[in-house]
């Protein structure tokens, strides 16, 4: 298949930079990690700053071929109508309403959307769905999905791995061609609930959300893990940042076919 000549620009919103500030003012940032792989993969990333003006951020949003949703801290319980929970961290109310507004365009203008970590938890919040505020005191025998805050600050050749299995007529299941893999693991939140027509497409072994996507959709992935952190090493993350690409261009989404092993479709929330 030959690539386009014109690469596709791909939007990916900033968030607030808590480390450091420019001369004392704020700063907007995002991890280069991101834009490698998108590069990589042969998309062009660009970064959308917070607080912009309704029609200012249209305008950005209108000028991408597709967006990608990025980790970071936490949404906002109220945004979802939750309490807000003891193990609540760093929460960005301006992120929050920016990234859910993206989000609900792209659902509706069918534009690609990838979502990591915290990406996939904003697509749930924006289509109504809801979320486990903190895994260990939500979820029954959880296996370990991040590190204590007391432990070693988070590098990407440290990270907690854990299997996941996939739905094996999704779509994510026919890019990484495998029914199982084995992902990398920063949150302490997760889906609970995602509205039809998404679906829960992988889950690791204590049931928790890993991935969803779009059933009617060119291309609306979420995943829990962070597959930009995985591309020197694991094919399976190559593969999905060159769907991802791919789509940006216009080239046809992968079919949702049936495969050898396949297994029933998983249920919509998780069995606490």
């Amino acid at each position: 298949m030959t690539t386009p000549a014109v690469l596709p620009l791909i939007g990916l919103p900033c968030q607030n930079d808590r480390s450091a500030q420019y001369d004392g003012t704020p700063v907007y940032a995002q991890s280069v990690t991101y834009a490698q792989a998108i590069v990589a993969a042969g998309g062009v990333p660009f970064m959308i700053p917070l607080n912009l003006p309704r029609p200012s951020l249209r305008r950005l949003y209108d000028l991408t071929a597709g967006i990608l949703l990025a980790g970071g801290g936490d949404i906002d319980p109220t945004v979802y109508g939750a309490r807000i929970h003891a193990t609540l961290g760093d929460v960005q109310p301006d992120r929050d309403r920016d990234e859910l507004e993206i989000t609900r365009w792209a659902v509706a203008d069918r534009r690609p959307l990838l979502g990591i970590c915290r990406g996939i938890q904003v697509i749930a919040v924006a289509t109504g769905g809801s979320l486990i505020q903190d895994i260990p005191s939500e979820v029954s025998d959880a296996v370990l999905h991040t590190k204590p805050k007391a432990a070693e600050p988070r590098r990407p050749d440290s990270a907690i791995y854990h299997a996941i299995s996939l739905t094996p007529s999704s779509r994510l299941a026919e890019i990484v061609e495998a029914g199982t893999m084995t992902v990398n693991s920063f949150h302490h939140q997760a889906i609970r609930t995602v509205p039809s027509p998404f679906e829960i497409v992988g889950r690791s072994s204590d049931g928790v959300v890993e991935a969803i996507e779009h059933c009617d959709h060119p291309f609306l992935i979420g995943v829990q893990w962070h597959p930009e952190l995985m591309t020197g090493k694991h094919e399976s993350a190559v593969r999905i940042f060159r769907a991802f690409v791919q789509a940006c261009h216009g080239l046809p989404p992968l079919k949702r076919s049936q495969h050898a092993w396949a297994a029933p479709s998983a249920n919509r929330q998780v069995t606490q």
